[in-house]
């Protein structure tokens, strides 16, 4: 065996398979023995290239002519954005044209594609590296942190002997869950930063097997992943459960004993700060246009949500509510359990969910089975929105119609109420009016609040990000009163402005971009957008639905 090779990086000899070869072919790819070597060149010399082994790889391959067969392209032509021979350069075609040597841009391809193999190796994926141990640190401190609740607890049960031992355990038992949870809170979040690890790690390979390459086409085509990878993912905050004693006192046990505050978690966002991230964005369309008018044959049509790429339903002031394909034609229909039209619909996991302030109600109907999924004391439900996460938010007002709020629940299960500001001052109108709700991609909850004539967006805490009250223009005379929301895959929110027969379009901090009133919306209301950006607009009193195109 030649000393100069290893028994796992030897390279045979690719025409005789058996010897070790010395030397490759840089036009035809193969490796070549000594003996081989004549016998691999003995037809058209002059189209080979034999090099060292070591020497491998280092012609460039340049594309074949596609006009001039026998001719490869060493050129690019800037004005038609094309690959060109010699002859190309000389034709009719490109006279005139500017060009540049293909040479140049495989070289500066390269080039970006060392930085990003070394933004990746040096920063991004340390980065992550440090993440994940902090994760790992945090799940490691969980027995200890844990050991000193029970600890106090102990020092508490000591004083109150035996009649509240059985208090006691059931806390040392509450605990024991929370602390289940907050590992396994934390072990997912850190599943996932390990699968981005690898994800990053087969990238990496990638990149270095680009970087030794000479293929030139799929070199500077090569597209950069890095901006996917910079953002990073959110920092979870979650805090240790505290147990608070109280003063010995012989009324109730329970609350002698104290209580333990729950499991706190918040996401707090990371930003990747190596380098300014360029995102693309899909533009507004100069001047919308209606590609389809569906006939619902509903008077005071209300809402529309999109059971898929294909379909969607529709609800309005009846209690049959309407399942469409996007050419119009009618699928199904389905009757609210209590007979009284819906206030407002939407879709989770294929299933369709509806609200009913008379029986103070969200049901589900799947496979036309109706289950009862929320049913409220003192508060109305109104209007709904399935999150990204598969969470359900609902819009409801009180019994005495002086309080709104919005309430996030998983399944049937409260896990966040948003009523109130900073201040403690409501947030949203306090009556029974519409309040639209949508969730942005950059989970920001957004409410079309009627009653206060407002935009109302909260960031996924439920802080106030801002309000929108309208955008003053010459031909919209009329009071801004917001009815459907909906947003779109860029993060912009699309509101209804029912009184001005158009829609606003608000970038994703509040700012007007624009209107679509050129669509010849009547009365419109409920608004949906699918995920090809298709938008679809309720027409209440025509009873129709348009699909409109509003993004290139």
């Amino acid at each position: 065996m030649d000393p100069d090779y290893s028994a796992q990086d030897v390279a045979r000899c690719d025409l005789c398979k058996t010897a070790i070869a010395q030397s490759y072919c840089d036009i035809c790819h193969v490796n070549l023995c000594k003996p081989c070597i004549g016998e691999h060149i003995s037809v058209d010399y002059g189209k080979h290239i034999i090099v060292a082994i070591h020497q491998r790889k280092s012609t460039l391959i340049y594309p074949k002519c596609k006009t001039h067969q026998s001719k490869t392209c060493e050129y690019q032509c800037k004005d038609c954005n094309l690959f060109v021979c010699s002859d190309c350069t000389v034709s009719t075609q490109h006279k005139g044209h500017e060009y540049i040597k293909l040479e140049e841009l495989y070289t500066k391809s390269k080039g970006h594609i060392q930085k990003d193999r070394e933004e990746l190796e040096n920063q991004i994926s340390p980065t992550y590296e440090e993440i994940a141990n902090e994760l790992e640190m945090q799940i490691a401190s969980l027995d200890e942190e844990y050991k000193k609740l029970t600890t106090v607890m102990s020092k508490q049960r000591e004083e109150i002997h035996r009649e509240v031992d059985n208090a006691i355990n059931q806390l040392e038992k509450e605990i024991g869950e929370i602390k289940v949870k907050h590992h396994s809170l934390l072990k997912r979040h850190l599943e996932e930063i390990k699968q981005s690890q690898s994800l990053m790690q087969k990238t990496l390979l990638a990149l270095n097997e680009m970087e030794k390459s000479n293929e030139v086409s799929s070199t500077i085509h090569y597209s950069s992943k890095n901006e996917e990878f910079s953002k990073l993912p959110p920092k979870v905050n979650v805090s240790i459960p505290k147990f608070i004693p109280k003063q010995i006192e012989r009324e109730v046990l329970r609350n002698l004993i104290g209580k333990i505050t729950p499991l706190s978690t918040t996401l707090e966002g990371r930003v990747f700060t190596a380098k300014k991230p360029n995102i693309s964005v899909r533009e507004l369309l100069g001047e919308p246009e209606v590609l389809n008018t569906i006939k619902t044959g509903d008077a005071n049509l209300r809402s529309v949500t999109c059971l898929n790429d294909e379909q969607i339903w529709t609800s309005g002031k009846t209690a049959d509510i309407k399942c469409f394909n996007i050419q119009g034609v009618l699928q199904r229909i389905i009757q609210t359990k209590s007979g009284e039209w819906p206030n407002d619909i939407a879709v989770h996991r294929g299933a369709l969910l509806y609200s009913d302030t008379r029986t103070r109600t969200v049901y589900k109907v799947n496979n036309d089975q109706t289950e009862e999924v929320i049913t409220l004391q003192g508060w109305k439900p109104k209007n709904l929105c399935v999150t990204s996460s598969g969470d359900l938010l609902v819009t409801m007002y009180s019994d005495d119609f002086t309080q709104s709020k919005v309430v996030r629940y998983s399944g049937s299960t409260v896990k966040q109420t948003i009523q109130f500001d900073d201040k403690g001052q409501p947030l949203y109108s306090g009556n029974s009016f519409i309040k639209y709700i949508s969730e942005n991609r950059n989970l920001d909850i957004c409410v079309a609040d009627n009653g206060a004539e407002a935009v109302v967006v909260v960031n996924q805490a439920g802080k106030l990000r801002f309000r929108y009250t309208g955008h003053p223009s010459p031909n919209k005379n009329k009071p801004f009163i917001p009815r459907g929301i909906t947003t779109d895959s860029q993060s912009r929110i699309l509101s209804i402005d029912r009184k001005n027969n158009c829609i606003h379009i608000l970038d994703k901090d509040g700012q007007f971009l624009r209107y679509i009133d050129n669509c010849d919306l009547k009365d419109p209301s409920g608004l949906c957008v699918d995920k090809n950006n298709s938008l679809f607009v309720c027409e209440c009193d025509k009873g129709n639905v348009k699909k409109i195109r509003f993004l290139r």
